[in-house]
């Protein structure tokens, strides 16, 4: 067949169709070269090596979405015929608090926003909650942020909570009957430059089948499981993101302040036991000990509607970490907002070099505009430096990108020795499978190649440490999943049933 000459800047009428498609992908590869040589001489040394890396995750990323995870279609099957039971009970239970308990017969579909909006702020006259559109404008919501803030309201509780549980199982019901392929396995098309963190997205394949497999829902990851002759094993980074902004208040402070305390917040994540050091820190007049597991057992005193100190600490700590004001603490954690101020005024005080972490970003978004991660990814904020969203996300790039780079260097590490098959990435965990005669070989190798170490300031040798856990299902193991994921620690004399 000769070879057909379009002119691509002259109108033709007389293509076929097959033809017009092969215009459009000739000229869409041509257009996307000139874009990357008119982009590749503006990248510097750094960028260049965030772009070579990106490149290079390419091969274990296809690997990935082409191998898919098998599904367990019966088991899947089975949890879809419970959550329509639960559903159909809540429902039950809401319409009857709804008509006898308010006297309002008329809502009769708690997935109407309307119905649930006219419910929630002209019948029960709670406070209107809004959140900005795309539009800038600002209207009435139901959203989840909205009713889990109208849980405060006693009146609302019922009524909201039934309505949070109908809408995870419904999402639940959703996520699991997504297209499976014809092997019965699911797929999802990974994006390696779908976050401005380094962070991998995932959505539905390229066919139209699967979906988002980096949020799945832990009360039905038991439908995912290895194929048969193998065994599944779940890496992953414990307390990255604490951990690493850790080493960044290290590598920007200890040249001015010393490791004292540039190290106090890193080596409280070093300490062992992170939130029980918080709880100690944070709530001194407790009677704390020098014995650890009687200051755990202390921290996980209940305190506060079913929560522990060291729980409340957690949500608490993580919140300050990413510039959260007390309001907005004390909301999330369901506590006063006096309660909130005494937390982060002690807080700051145990870990300073948190409160000056948080003025070295605001200095550097008025000043440069971009922040640098410990793995030298750059990104520009373009946003107001004074706004508050624009600050929270600079604050948080830092670790968060960090925790991206260190899991995906150990992906690109693991798939490089061709011993597992890489299933799917989770954030800051690799979901994989592996012969299981194999496994006491395999498991310590692949921890090995998942820490990522980094020397900071004063020869100061960090890693994040890692963990796994294995199984023949991604759920957790349990008396009705027995398969289910146990953590390793050195062997696991199961036999898969």
């Amino acid at each position: 067949m000769m070879p057909t000459i379009i002119r691509t800047h002259k109108p033709n009428d007389n293509l076929s169709r097959m033809e017009e498609e092969w215009l459009y992908n000739g000229l869409d590869c041509c257009i996307t070269l000139e874009v990357l040589e008119a982009l590749l001489p503006q990248l510097s040394a750094r960028t260049k090596k965030t772009y070579e890396f990106s490149l290079a995750l390419q091969a274990p990323i296809l690997e990935m979405v082409q191998r898919g995870i098998r599904v367990d279609t019966v088991r899947r099957s089975e949890l879809v015929r419970e959550f329509r039971e639960d559903i159909a009970v809540l429902e039950e239970q809401l319409y009857s608090i709804v008509f006898d308990g308010i006297g309002y017969p008329d809502f009769k579909n708690w997935k109407s926003h309307a119905q649930v909006k006219n419910l929630l702020y002209t019948v029960m006259k709670l406070p209107p909650q809004k959140t900005r559109g795309a539009n800038g404008v600002w209207d009435v919501t139901t959203n989840r942020e909205a009713l889990e803030k109208l849980q405060k309201y006693l009146i609302a509780r019922p009524v909201v909570n039934h309505m949070l549980h109908l809408r995870d199982i419904g999402k639940a019901i959703e996520s699991l009957e997504k297209k499976l392929d014809d092997d019965l396995r699911i797929r999802t098309s990974i994006n390696i430059a779908g976050t401005n963190t380094g962070r991998l997205s995932s959505s539905a394949s390229d066919f139209g089948t699967g979906g988002n497999l980096q949020n799945v829902d832990r009360r039905y990851r038991e439908i995912f499981i290895a194929d048969k002759g193998f065994k599944l094993g779940n890496c992953d980074l414990e307390q990255a993101d604490s951990r690493n902004l850790g080493a960044f208040c290290w590598e920007a402070f200890y040249d001015k302040h010393g490791p004292e305390f540039a190290g106090s917040y890193l080596n409280a994540c070093e300490s062992g036991d992170l939130h029980t050091f918080v709880s100690r820190m944070a709530r001194p007049e407790l009677p704390w000990t020098n014995d650890p597991k009687e200051n755990r057992k202390l921290a996980d005193t209940i305190y506060h509607h079913n929560n522990s100190y060291r729980d409340l600490d957690k949500k608490l700590g993580h919140g300050t970490n990413y510039v959260a004001k007390p309001r907005t603490a004390a909301q999330h954690a369901q506590i006063t907002i006096r309660e909130a101020e005494t937390f982060q005024r002690n807080y700051f005080k145990a870990f300073g070099c948190i409160k000056e972490y948080h003025e070295l970003v605001k200095k550097q978004l008025k000043t440069e505009q971009k922040i640098i991660t410990l793995f030298g990814r750059e990104r520009h904020f373009w946003g107001r430096p004074a706004d508050d969203k624009t600050l929270r996300d600079a604050v948080v790039f830092g670790p968060q990108s960090s925790t991206a780079e260190e899991i995906n260097i150990g992906l690109l590490n693991t798939w490089r020795t061709h011993k597992v098959q890489l299933l799917i990435q989770v954030h800051d965990s690799i979901l994989f499978q592996y012969p299981e005669e194999l496994e006491q070989q395999i498991i310590p190798f692949v921890l090995e190649k998942l820490i990522v170490p980094l020397t900071l300031k004063g020869n100061h040798t960090f890693h994040v440490p890692v963990e796994c856990q294995i199984g023949w299902n991604w759920g957790k193991a349990s008396a009705t999943n027995p398969n289910g994921f146990i953590k390793w620690n050195g062997k696991d004399n199961r036999v898969r049933q």
